[in-house]
C-alpha cells in the first residue's frame, strides 16, 4: 500500500508497536520491489540479465550455446588447389581468412551483451521479408561497431554475406550455426569474410 497509515483507524494511530508492525507488514508484502525486478531483469531486453535473457531466447527460439565450425575455405594460392576443385581449396586475397589454427572446442557460450544482439537479431529474422534493405538493417544493428556487413546479390538464386572484418569466435557461430541469418526461401547463401 501506498499511504499505510490512512488505513490505521485513529484511535490505533499513536500506538508505535502496532505502526512498526503494520509497516514491516507492508513492505513484505508491497510488489512494487517485485514488479521494478521483474521488469528490469526479465521484461525489459535492454537490461535483462542471464535468467532474463534465457526467457527472451526460448521465446524466439535462439541458443545462447552454439557451435563453430571450422569447415570453410582459408587463404591460400594456386599451387595449394587439390586434384579436383571441392569447397576446401583455398582461396585469394580478400575472399577468405587466414587460417588461425584448430579450435580447442566446438561449442561456445554467448555473454549477456552478445546473446542480447542475438536475440534481437532473432526475432527481427521471425518478421523480416527477407529483402536486401531488411537484411542489411539488420546486419548493421549486429556488427556496426565491428565494422561493415552486408548482403550481396550473386544472381541465379544465390547471395552471399560479406563481412569485411575478422569476426571473433562468437561472431562467427552467430553467423554459422545460430539461425538468424536470414535467407529467402530457394536461395543459395554463402558468406565471405574479407579482412
Amino acid at each position: 500500500m501506498k499511504n499505510v497509515a490512512e488505513t490505521v483507524l485513529a484511535q490505533y494511530a499513536a500506538s508505535p508497536r502496532l505502526n512498526a508492525l503494520i509497516n514491516s507488514f507492508n513492505e513484505a508484502l508491497t510488489p512494487d520491489k517485485f514488479i521494478n525486478d521483474f521488469y528490469d531483469l526479465i521484461w525489459n531486453i535492454d537490461t535483462a540479465e542471464t535468467y532474463g535473457l534465457d526467457v527472451w531466447g526460448k521465446i524466439v527460439d535462439v541458443s545462447r550455446w552454439l557451435t563453430v565450425s571450422d569447415d570453410f575455405n582459408y587463404l591460400g594460392f594456386s599451387e595449394a588447389l587439390l586434384e579436383s576443385p571441392t569447397r576446401t581449396d583455398p582461396q585469394p586475397f580478400n575472399q577468405a581468412p587466414f587460417y588461425s589454427g584448430e579450435r580447442t572446442t566446438q561449442t561456445i557460450k554467448l555473454s549477456d551483451p552478445m546473446y542480447r544482439r542475438l536475440i534481437m537479431m532473432k526475432a527481427m529474422t521471425n518478421i523480416t521479408d527477407c529483402s536486401i534493405p531488411d537484411i542489411n538493417r539488420m546486419l548493421r544493428y549486429m556488427f556496426s561497431d565491428r565494422g561493415r556487413a552486408y548482403i550481396k546479390n550473386d544472381g541465379g538464386m544465390q547471395m552471399s554475406y560479406v563481412f569485411e572484418f575478422e569476426l571473433s569466435t562468437a561472431e562467427l557461430a552467430i553467423v554459422q550455426s545460430s539461425g538468424a541469418l536470414p535467407a529467402p526461401p530457394g536461395v543459395n547463401v554463402s558468406i565471405i569474410l574479407q579482412e
